[in-house]
């Protein structure tokens, strides 16, 4: 072999390693393509609807009529099952890729099921009892902690077989509920009931202003004890404390609180409708109509790719205060609606 063959063969031998570099790295960048634009789709908040005019027109089809408290129910079996039939699915209790890499919707989630589990409880505890010492409906009664099992279960049962078996106990409930029968399902449309479970809405609200408030760090006074002079605690806290987020969280809290906002603007609307009367009354529907507009507005899409923290008055916007704003009005708004409601 002369020197020319032999370079012409040189040069065929780094070709074939060449090549088998490119055999090897291809499938991997094509798994990494598919992953990515799995994660893209797969990473989509469920729209906001209108779920009183969804119920009305599924009643319709079948034949039912709609009751007092059937909408509110339906809203929460609704809300359940776009949370556990999304793009993607359930996403809480992923160990495999995209899913395990995907921390956005897991938190959305989360903040839509504390709301599904406080409005369970509440037609539990509240909606369906007519006094303290009545009995509690026998669905609810196992609906409720179904909806209250961890939601990163993924062996046997997993979490969303919990929630599933949840929506069936729901479900058997609005249809005893519609039936008519003497000793079946009850829902009371009182001022009472609702102004308890507004005073839970209160708490998740002002919670969640605060953590998204945190955003950027504050110096707060410790006002635990601030209202009632005779107040005491367990321990003595700090006079003034410093909360911030940590940054790693920040994009947590806020897809969280998107979750609650989403869930709860979807039962309110529900609600609306269930206890017109209670609130014409009151002349409070206007005060839950705006409660409801905040909460749809804190829907906006978000325009950038993720979740900005900028200074309060900084360069770059901080989506966290955004939210914590619309948040904060509809809070106070559910403040002075259960001020109406408890008037006589």
């Amino acid at each position: 072999m002369d020197q020319t063959e032999f370079a012409q063969a040189g040069s065929g031998f780094k070709l074939t390693r060449q090549g088998r570099w490119v055999l090897w790295l291809s499938p991997l960048v094509l798994l990494a393509l598919v992953m990515l634009g799995l994660m893209w789709w797969w990473d989509k908040e469920v729209p906001l609807y209108d779920s009183v005019v969804l119920t009305r027109s599924e009643a319709a089809a079948r034949g039912e009529k709609v009751v007092v408290g059937t909408l509110t129910t339906d809203a929460l079996i609704q809300v359940v099952n776009h949370m556990l039939h999304k793009r993607g699915g359930y996403l809480s209790n992923d160990l495999l890729p995209p899913g395990i890499f995907m921390d956005n919707m897991p938190n959305w989630e989360f903040g839509v099921l504390v709301q599904c589990r406080d409005l369970a409880r509440t037609l539990r505890n509240g909606f369906a009892r007519s006094l303290t010492q009545s009995m509690e409906d026998k669905d609810l009664a196992e609906a409720d902690p179904l909806l209250s099992s961890t939601n990163d279960r993924w062996l046997f049962p997993s979490s969303e077989s919990q929630y599933g078996k949840a929506v069936e106990h729901l479900m058997h409930y609005r249809q005893r509920l519609q039936d008519g029968g003497n000793d079946d399902a009850q829902f009371f449309a009182r001022a009472d009931n609702l102004a308890d479970y507004l005073g839970v809405v209160e708490s998740r609200l002002g919670s969640l202003s605060q953590r998204l408030s945190a955003s950027v760090g504050q110096l707060r006074i410790n006002t635990d004890l601030g209202s009632d002079s005779g107040a005491s605690q367990a321990r003595p806290g700090e006079k003034e404390n410093e909360v911030q987020t940590p940054w790693l969280q920040i994009d947590d809290v806020f897809y969280e609180a998107r979750g609650n906002a989403f869930a709860l603007a979807v039962f309110l609307h529900a609600i609306e409708h269930d206890f017109g009367t209670v609130l014409d009354k009151k002349n409070a529907r206007v005060n839950l109509q705006q409660v409801i507009r905040e909460l749809e507005e804190a829907q906006e899409p978000l325009q950038s790719p993720m979740v900005l923290n900028g200074a309060s008055y900084g360069l770059f916007a901080n989506h966290s205060l955004t939210l914590a704003n619309y948040i904060s009005r509809a809070n106070a708004t559910v403040i002075e609606l259960r001020a109406l409601l408890d008037r006589g």
